[in-house]
């Protein structure tokens, strides 16, 4: 990837108005496999191709912060035989785009059971951080064998520790203080959360997080989803007004 793209931005999209977080739930690579009368891991393997035009997308653009759903702790009861393809094609997504994170500024950061990763992927990921651990353009967080329910125990017994240990009274746990504790401690909540496949659901997601993000559900199927549908949605969210429970 060059740091210039052969695409321009689109005219409607306001540059003061960018989400400074945006989180995306990328669904839909087995159905998209299935209507080709394909594998499950040709579908996977299509959407990585869709995450490397929405990371650099967002490079381009300008959005600071990107989470990516990979991998969830539920998708560890997947058959094995998808698991470990899961786990080959994320080790080669790894490696194969270090240099292209490094030439554009792009950081990458995981958020998870990463310990529950194989060893030979904890290497890849532990060397593409420290690759791009200086790097300040972007931060690109990939979500994996993540959880928001675990995420939220992994909190409260880290907390629950503290108030034991008489290093914090319990009165003087706030939202923010929680937001210390999580996986994203020093990451903006997310401004905009996409789903790709049109499922209408937050399939333990960042629960904590998403509190006052703007949501948007898309019928494209991930493999499916590019640059200029990114857009558009990103000027719908332009267009929407953000209370935050208040009155304008």
């Amino acid at each position: 990837m060059n740091s210039s793209t052969s695409s321009s931005i689109h005219i409607d999209l306001d540059p003061a108005e960018l989400p400074s977080h945006i989180a995306i739930i990328m669904d839909g690579n087995g159905r998209w496999a299935k209507k080709r009368l394909l594998s499950r891991i040709k579908g996977h393997e299509k959407g990585s191709e869709a995450v490397r035009t929405i990371v650099r997308a967002c490079r381009e653009i300008r959005i600071p912060n990107l989470t990516l759903y990979a991998f969830s702790t539920e998708n560890w009861q997947r058959p094995q035989s998808e698991i470990v393809a899961l786990m080959t094609l994320l080790k080669k997504f790894l490696e194969s785009e270090q240099k292209e994170m490094v030439d554009n500024n792009i950081r990458l950061n995981a958020i998870g059971q990463t310990e529950r990763l194989p060893k030979n992927v904890q290497q890849a990921l532990h060397k593409a951080m420290t690759v791009t651990r200086k790097n300040d353009g972007m931060l690109l967080n990939l979500a994996l064998s993540y959880g928001g329910r675990a995420e939220i125990v992994k909190m409260v017994k880290e907390i629950a520790i503290k108030v034991k240990d008489g290093n914090i009274e319990p009165d003087s746990i706030t939202p923010e203080l929680i937001s210390e504790h999580l996986y994203t401690s020093g990451i903006p909540d997310p401004d905009l959360l996409i789903r790709t496949s049109g499922e209408m659901r937050i399939s333990n997601f960042l629960l904590w997080q998403i509190a006052y993000t703007e949501i948007y559900v898309t019928n494209t199927l991930w493999p499916d989803f590019g640059k200029d549908e990114f857009v558009r949605i990103l000027i719908d969210y332009q267009h929407r007004k953000r209370r935050f429970g208040k009155v304008e």
